[in-house]
């Protein structure tokens, strides 16, 4: 009877794998590697998933473009909003660990479509929220949505795609998602121009609609044979630890908050060794620090992590920039900013072909010392510069961070267990939107600070430059782990065959 039952599960999955299992079913898997063919469909599946990534970029380039202007009907300065882009991400950094488990055990279709829900939740609440207290508190909610939405998609994906075809299928992934940016900017400055700012968040209810559909129409809900039990004692300390290291660094950039800001951060530090100390004695950690153990892995989390320093800070430093700065409005600097994403989309269609070429190391380290001196030009960005250097330049840093992020998505997962994928994903995912918030409160900080050092209510064109070099500055230090990746590493994903592999292939002499 077993063998049979065995014959069949395979059966299943290979079917999954090809796309003709329909939606419908609960699909229990267990094999611990990858398929070895992706199927035909694999790329309708990340099309699926771009539209919860549509959904989040959207939301975030378009609230970014409208900040002063939410500022202005709140009655606050406009650097105090940036508590509302760091409740939403640290909503994202508080509960992504959990998102793997939730997967495993419930499918990964019911998890995403819920996440898809919630999402539109908060959103909602966003949009009739009266006060910033309100909004914090709205974000938030759609921060839970968030980070169930991208870890769990990126599971499927990975779960779905053979490694040759990995680096295609992140693209495929990516692609559609930057249309957000790309409609972000322009759509955010007309509706703050000619509308109201509310409608931002309306806008995530049909697109969301959409989403679930699709969700329910074509994903498997695909979930582990064997779950691992929860972590709430793992989940309570890592909570408490980036909650109060998120805000402690928010913190700092608000006047008269200096010990509160320094409680909080000792408080994270604190609760994250207690955290470190439970991990290492817990079978199953919600965030499981063996996996550092994995050169790629631990590389593509350091080094990725510090180049999200700046690509966090950007949606807050640019638009601040661009009308508290160069006094265009909301409409003028989303129609510039618009160039970061339109450099991104520019590049999709070049990484397989680049990574084939030049491997993954060579290009990790030239790659990320472009676009990070790039963004730094940024920050000598001045009014009497002609408007198509300015978009020339956004463009061109658009192309090599977005390039460079795809490429640390993609080698992060080389040496990954198919089977401990979950975790994985849940602890990149982590990681991730923890730096994301960081840069954020890196940069309202500098800019704070920058201010105080001449005692300005208003910051002017030089605190900007202050924050860009940085963010910048700190993302830099990533070149000393890009260069600690192998010569090879990557080498199954990108198709690129090392020379010694080569020569293991080469066939042996027949003895006469």
């Amino acid at each position: 009877m077993l063998k049979p039952r065995r014959r069949g599960m395979a059966s299943v999955n290979a079917e999954v794998r090809d796309g003709i299992v329909p939606a419908a079913g609960s699909i229990t898997q267990t094999h611990d590697e990858g398929p070895p063919h992706s199927g035909a469909n694999y790329r309708l599946i990340a099309l699926i998933i771009a539209c919860a990534l549509f959904m989040e970029n959207l939301d975030a380039t378009v609230l970014a473009t409208a900040l002063p202007t939410m500022a202005h009907d709140f009655g606050v300065r406009a650097p105090a909003m940036s508590i509302a882009l760091t409740s939403y991400l640290l909503a994202l950094a508080l509960f992504i660990p959990a998102s793997g488990t939730m997967a495993d055990r419930f499918g990964a279709r019911t998890v995403f479509g819920a996440a898809i829900l919630i999402f539109m939740a908060g959103s909602l609440a966003c949009g009739q929220a009266p006060t910033l207290e309100v909004m914090v508190v709205a974000r938030f909610v759609q921060g839970i949505g968030g980070a169930m939405m991208i870890p769990v998609g990126r599971l499927v994906l990975l779960r779905s795609v053979a490694k040759q075809d990995m680096v295609s299928a992140m693209s495929w992934l990516i692609m559609p998602a930057l249309i957000g940016p790309i409609v972000g900017p322009p759509l955010g400055g007309f509706i703050v121009t000619y509308l109201d700012w509310r409608w931002i968040f309306y806008l995530n209810l049909p697109v969301g609609i959409v989403g679930v559909l699709l969700v329910w129409r074509f994903i498997a809900n695909i979930r582990e044979e064997t779950v691992a039990p929860f972590d709430p004692v793992g989940f309570g300390w890592s909570g408490v630890s980036l909650g109060c290291l998120l805000f402690g660094f928010e913190m700092t950039s608000r006047a008269g908050a200096g010990r509160i800001a320094a409680a909080l951060i000792a408080i994270g530090l604190v609760t994250g060794a207690l955290y470190i100390r439970h991990a290492r004695r817990h079978a199953d950690p919600i965030l499981d620090l063996s996996l550092l153990k994995d050169e790629n892995f631990r590389l593509s989390v350091i080094a990725g992590s510090l180049t999200r320093i700046t690509q966090g800070s950007l949606p807050f430093l640019l638009p601040l920039m661009m009308q508290l700065g160069f006094g265009l409005t909301a409409a003028q600097s989303g129609t510039i900013t618009v160039a970061t994403a339109m450099g991104s989309l520019a590049m999709k269609g070049l990484a397989p072909r680049i990574l084939k070429r030049f491997g993954f190391r060579n290009t990790l380290v030239v790659n990320g010392l472009i676009g990070t001196l790039g963004y730094a030009i940024c920050g000598a960005f001045r009014p009497s510069w002609p408007l198509p250097a300015i978009f020339a330049t956004l463009a061109i840093c658009g192309f090599f961070f977005s390039f460079q992020f795809t490429a640390y998505n993609t080698i992060a997962y080389d040496g990954i267990d198919r089977k401990r994928m979950s975790v994985a994903t849940s602890f990149y995912s982590t990681f991730q939107q923890l730096m994301l918030s960081l840069g954020i409160c890196v940069a309202a900080s500098s800019l704070r600070l920058s201010m105080l050092a001449h005692h300005a209510e208003k910051p002017a064109l030089h605190d900007f430059t202050v924050g860009f070099l940085v963010v910048t500055g700190i993302s830099a230090l990533a070149t000393v782990w890009n260069l600690r990746f192998a010569p090879d590493a990557g080498a199954e994903i990108s198709g690129r065959v090392p020379v010694r592999r080569a020569k293991r292939m080469e066939p042996e002499p027949r003895l006469r």
